[in-house]
């Protein structure tokens, strides 16, 4: 009898109906991540290029701490529940760097003050850009077979990182001029597939911008 009851069991639930799958109602949050991406790094690389004799770079720590830091780590948390693993992981990621990056420029946090030289300062500083060079590589593998603009994006995004950490580890302002120069431009391809993504979310856009996405 206990076979027979069990096997009814199984029965019952081959034939139960599946849940209902409701679709989601959360917005896409990858344009505000990437656009907050893009304007703090489009900030910064100005500053690094010394545009209108601007040699200090403090005034971006607001920025990287709210835009690029608090609007991107939320982000990559609505990606999440949107099933989007790796703008979740991207967003919440890039999200920590521009906060982590705003501390190091808060006197109250007591890094600066902690290096007994220059180099030393300078070392640590390249150190920390590498190892976010690496994550960007990483991602760059990810996204190889997704489109083309993510692959462009963090390619140059990748090498910036390099430039820049170079530029920290040899103290020469040159190399992290180059830096800036390349992170204007990771800067445009960010506001190019935000805007594009933005566009494709409009019912009626006036325009809609290619990414090179793969079928």
């Amino acid at each position: 009898m206990s076979t027979e009851k069990h096997d009814i069991e199984q029965v019952s639930m081959s034939n139960a109906p599946a849940p209902m799958m409701r679709p989601s109602r959360i917005a896409n949050a990858g344009p505000a991540g990437i656009f907050s991406f893009a304007s703090t790094t489009f900030m910064l690389s100005m500053y690094n290029v010394n545009t209108r004799g601007v040699h200090t770079p403090n005034v971006v720590v607001g920025m990287a701490a709210f835009t690029g830091g608090l609007l991107q780590f939320m982000a990559g948390m609505w990606e999440f529940p949107r099933g989007n693993v790796f703008g979740a992981t991207a967003f919440s990621s890039y999200g920590c760097f521009w906060m982590s990056y705003a501390l190091i420029f808060i006197p109250g946090s007591g890094i600066l003050s902690a290096y007994s030289s220059p180099q030393e300062l300078g070392n640590a500083i390249g150190v920390y850009l590498i190892t976010w060079m690496m994550v960007t590589i990483l991602f760059t593998i990810v996204v190889l077979r997704r489109n083309v603009s993510f692959v462009v994006l963090l390619s140059i995004l990748s090498l910036a990182f390099a430039l820049l950490a170079a530029g920290s580890f040899t103290g020469k302002a040159n190399i992290t001029k180059a830096g800036g120069i390349v992170g204007i431009i990771v800067a445009l391809i960010a506001y190019y597939i935000g805007l594009s993504e933005m566009l494709e979310a409009e019912r009626r856009p006036v325009m809609r911008l290619p990414r090179g996405v793969y079928d």
